[in-house]
């Protein structure tokens, strides 16, 4: 009897094996789970849509997206606080050094394209710009003495301005932050003096349906001339894809998961058609879709 009691042995433990083996490896998947992210606060307006689409495609899926400047996510990164961060660039050297010391195999993508919109006082006569006047005005030495606001000292806007338009020299002293984009909509609405810096999903009129695909009236967007046509341009959805307007950028996804997790599953999703679709009903230019544009003359008569 003892044989055969070490065959019913040997037999119980093969089965509690394979059972263990057929138990999930990791606690969520594409579609379900749980997990918190970071995204740049000044994409705050298309990523909630985003999310209300894929919150009502997936409802095992709960993910907590937490809006910061740019800085602050790529400290959630590597703090392995946020699975995956949305941004406006990729990874530099140090930091896929830093990723390989770490053991993070990051994947990233570019997603759309979108502009920074330059907005001043309803009450202002400057509604067009070229870029050395707006060097002048955010190094303090223009004509006029604007107040220049940004966002957030951390954000994605100011460095990109910074790397941009000054060339790396350091702002004048007329250059202040507020808390967040809205907040630099508002100061620019009631100061005369003021210029304002902020994402382009902050100057459209998406919530006022009549007014759907035209600027906020609380404030004007300035157009800015392009260096090598001379032509000037808003950030509007057809100049962002051609890139005519100066202040063009991409938002990115970086993914840290070893698995197709959560995180993979929501890129994936703001990289299909549909996600893709919310990003050009944003007036955003979607990077993973083929979009044809074409010229089209308009005949007065």
């Amino acid at each position: 009897m003892s044989w055969l009691k070490n065959i019913l042995f040997c037999g119980l433990m093969s089965v509690t094996a394979i059972s263990c083996d057929d138990t999930p490896k990791h606690p969520d998947s594409v579609g379900r789970g749980v997990i918190d992210i970071s995204a740049d606060e000044s994409y705050q307006p298309i990523i909630e849509e985003q999310m209300r689409v894929f919150d009502s495609s997936f409802p095992e899926a709960k993910i907590t997206v937490h809006y910061k400047p740019e800085a602050e996510c790529f400290k959630d990164y590597f703090d392995h606080k946020a699975r995956i961060i949305l941004v406006t660039r990729q990874l530099t050297k140090e930091e896929k050094e830093r990723c390989e010391q770490e053991k993070i195999f990051p994947s990233s993508e570019a997603l759309a394209g979108d502009g920074i919109a330059v907005i001043v006082n309803n009450n202002s006569t400057d509604t067009a710009l070229d870029m050395n006047a707006l060097n002048g005005i955010l190094s303090g030495v223009y004509k006029k003495k604007y107040t220049a606001v940004f966002d957030n000292q951390a954000s994605s806007t100011l460095r990109y301005i910074t790397d941009t338009v000054l060339k790396g020299s350091k702002p004048g002293a007329n250059v202040f932050a507020a808390k967040n984009s809205k907040e630099v909509v508002d100061y620019v609405s009631k100061n005369p003096d003021a210029i304002g810096f902020v994402g382009m999903s902050y100057v459209y009129a998406n919530e006022d349906t009549s007014q759907a695909g035209t600027f906020i009236q609380n404030v004007k967007v300035v157009a800015l001339q392009n260096v090598k046509d001379g032509q000037l341009y808003k950030p509007y959805q057809a100049y962002i894809a051609l890139k005519s307007y100066p202040l063009t950028r991409k938002l990115f996804y970086i993914n840290a998961e070893s698995y197709h997790g959560l995180g993979t599953g929501f890129a994936n999703f703001l990289g299909s058609y549909r996600g893709q679709l919310i990003f050009l009903h944003a007036h955003f230019f979607p990077l993973k879709e083929q979009i044809t544009i074409r010229e089209a003359k308009v005949n007065n008569q």
